[in-house]
Order: structure tokens, then sequence, then C-alpha cells
């Protein structure tokens, strides 16, 4: 008697929590898959965080994975997605060309694709594209030194070297126009001298955006071009090949009284660069709100779930070589030691205690 009273009871709280929980269950929403490159750098943790807070706040179910600068094992990653039932992939990719074979794979199922702040090259089935102005990046970045050397006032020559991003992130070139055309016609005239000649990004790229390779290479360029003199300035597309070029740079004597550091450019705004601008090691970087990037990407989810037009600022930009990708660009901000704190630390993106 006990026992199916007991039986009774369980059955009637099941029934309840059936019950309580149907709202619930009536709000789900699909799973949307957010795929990101790597956690080597802080900023991608970032981005992966923000997707999924901003996502699960509107009741999406998530699926986050970091493929380790691995391309195998994205691909493999992106194959399971779509496996698992996702209906938007969100790719930040490692290696854009690459994606092909599963994103038809993808659209075969009806999935939509949001390529995130890297464009997705050589196939069809990329249906939007969220990112920053990218080739702003360049120009703040280039601006920078100008503004630093006086060479709009003539001043000069000086002499500078150039580092670009990785080969097989479209990004990177957008950068590195952008860095140009404000360095270019310095170049041209002689004002800003490259004692290296290496120009181009079939020179200048570095792999995977690899701090290491980028030390190395700065090595070299001082080993070989500036025994008897100085670098001016250095234009790096990113934060983590800064400290890189900066170790090296440092190595060698920069930073001491005798030898003023360069001009560093960098990009992401990451704590070990935001310290060593307080240091006066590297001069500035370029800040892009992964919050705003995530609410951007979240905003065009929510527009294909409901069958509607995401939003889209730029319809020409981006051509992935199969067709121009619709895409939201937002603005990027030259952040140095003048204006790290209204913009880093009163905007809630860190806390002063993770810098100071």
């Amino acid at each position: 008697m006990n026992r199916n009273h007991f039986l009774k009871s369980l059955l009637a709280a099941a029934a309840v929590a059936g019950i309580v929980g149907t709202p619930a269950l009536a709000q789900d929403k699909p799973l949307v898959a957010v795929a990101m490159p790597t956690k080597a750098s802080a900023r991608w943790i970032d981005d992966g965080d923000n997707m999924v807070k901003q996502l699960k706040a509107k009741g999406y179910r998530t699926d986050l994975q970091y493929a380790d600068d691995d391309i195998p094992n994205q691909l493999a990653q992106i194959e399971n997605m779509v496996t698992k039932g996702a209906k938007v992939l969100v790719i930040a990719s490692i290696d854009g060309t690459t994606l092909s074979d599963v994103l038809q794979k993808a659209a075969d199922k009806g999935v939509k694709v949001i390529a995130y702040d890297r464009l997705i090259k050589g196939s069809k089935n990329v249906d939007y594209y969220a990112t920053f102005d990218n080739f702003q990046v360049g120009v703040l970045q280039a601006q920078y030194i100008e503004t630093a050397l006086g060479l709009k006032q003539g001043k000069g020559p000086f002499n500078i070297e150039l580092f670009g991003g990785s080969p097989d992130d479209n990004n990177a070139f957008f950068f590195y126009n952008g860095a140009m055309s404000v360095l270019k016609p310095y170049i041209d005239s002689g004002k800003l001298v490259v004692r290296s000649k290496q120009l181009g990004m079939d020179k200048v790229s570095t792999l995977r955006w690899d701090g290491a390779v980028a030390q190395a290479r700065m090595d070299n360029l001082l080993s070989a071009f500036y025994t008897n003199s100085h670098v001016d300035a250095v234009l790096s597309p990113y934060d983590g090949l800064s400290i890189g070029i900066i170790s090296s740079l440092k190595g060698v004597g920069y930073g001491s009284g005798q030898s003023p550091m360069p001009v560093v450019t960098g990009q992401d705004a990451e704590v070990p660069s935001i310290k060593s601008i307080l240091k006066k090691e590297q001069t500035s970087t370029v800040f892009k709100d992964t919050r705003e990037l995530a609410k951007v990407t979240v905003n065009m989810v929510d527009a294909l779930m409901a069958g509607k037009q995401p939003e889209v600022n730029d319809t020409k930009t981006y051509d992935n070589g199969v067709k121009v990708v619709p895409a939201y660009l937002l603005k990027p901000v030259t952040v140095d030691a003048a204006n790290w704190k209204p913009v880093l630390v009163e905007s809630g993106y860190y806390k002063e205690s993770q810098i100071r």
C-alpha cells in the first residue's frame, strides 16, 4: 500500500513538474553552434564567452568549440555541429578557404552560416559576415605612426619595418592594405625608409599570427639591417606579434636611455599589451569590442530564425571569390596610454585590477 502511495505521489510530482516545465519547453530555441579558431589568443576566449552569454540570454542552446588552430580539427567540429542539428553556424575560421565541403553539407540541411570576424572564402554557402572595419584597423595603426613621428609636419626620414598577419586569414590583407594606404606615400617620398626592403604580404606575413615567428623575424631584421642604425617604427597588426617584436627589440638594448623604443602598434587590446603600453614599450593598440560583435551576430541569428533579413551596412566589400557576402562592420578604436581607462575600464570591458 505504501509503495503504491509512493508511486502515485511520484507520478503526481512528475505531472506537476511537467506542467511547470511546459512554458520553458515551448520557449526553447534551436541550437546555435559557435566554431572558434584557438584559445591561444585571449580575444577569441572573450569572443566565445560573449557569444554564448548573449545567445543563452535569448534562449538559444549553444555548442562552443575551439579548434587549437588545427584545420582538420575545426572541420571535424563543424561536421559534428551539423550532425547535432545546429540551425545556425557561427564560424571564425582558421583558414577561410578550407570549409567549402562541410558548408555544402550544412546548406543541404538548411543550416545558415554566419562568418564571424574572418571571411570564409570560396563558398557560396556563407549567408552573412559580422566583423569590424578591417581596412580601418590598418588605417588607425598607420595614422598612429604618422602622428607619433610627425610625418604630416614633414619630419623624417625615419626607419620603419612592416609586419603582416597570417596569410590564410583574409583580414590580414585588409589590415595591411589599410595601413599602406597611409604609409605608402611616405615610403615613396623617402620620409619612411624600409631598410630591409621587405614590403608586401608575401614578404611580411606571419603564419598563424605567431608571436614567436614575429620575434624571430625581428631578430633577423635587427641583425641584418640595424646594427648601425635605429628602427623608429614597427607596424604590427596584432598584440601577440607586438609582444614578440618588443621582446626582440629589448634583447638588443631598445628601451634603454641610449636607444628609445620605436613606435610599435598592435590590435585587440589584450591585457599583456595594455600593461606594455603603460610601461612605455608598446605604443598603441586597436580595440575591437567583442561584446558589440557578439550582439550584432546574435541579432543576425534572431533575424534568420524569424525568417527575416539581418541588418547589414556593407554589401560591396567582402567578395569571397564566389559571392559578395553581406556584412555588418563595426568601428575599431585606437587605445594608448592616454585613453585606455575610459575605453577599456569605464566601459566594463576590463577591471582595472586586471591591468594594474
